[in-house]
């Protein structure tokens, strides 16, 4: 690719490196909402939700990521993404999220006193989120 047509993207996680390289165009939802983000975008830190992460590689390719919330940085043409976890599409076992979204359910429709339901809630966007992904292949 020529020069300015790319960007470096680096997605961290406590355990891995998630993704790594060269892309043309990168989705993330923030706090206030979807961001596209292109080569040469301005220096920018946000606070990312759980959501979807789009990356359009330099091949034409494109690519989903479960991304668990965190922050990035845009600076220098290069993006930084700090998450709890991010999951490629074959990573995810779309049968355990599945459970794990049935059992969120089930803790939420609960009017037992011991449930915490922010945690149930959280539970249920990151199985309704894994379930998403694994379906974008």
């Amino acid at each position: 690719m020529s020069e300015g047509k790319t960007m470096h993207l680096d997605v961290i996680t406590p355990d891995k490196n998630a993704f790594s390289g060269e892309v043309k165009f990168v989705v993330v939802r923030t706090e206030l909402g979807e961001l596209g983000i292109l080569p040469r975008h301005a220096d920018l830190v946000a606070a990312l939700e759980i959501a979807p992460l789009r990356i359009d590689l330099p091949d034409g390719t494109r690519q989903f990521m479960a991304n668990f919330g965190g922050f990035m940085e845009i600076k220098n043409n290069v993006i930084t993404i700090v998450t709890p976890n991010c999951e490629l599409p074959d990573e995810i076992d779309e049968d355990r999220a599945k459970r794990a979204k049935a059992r969120a359910e089930e803790r939420l429709k609960s009017r037992n006193a011991d449930i915490d339901f922010h945690r149930a809630e959280l539970a249920l966007q990151r199985s309704l989120l894994r379930i998403d992904v694994k379906h974008k292949v």
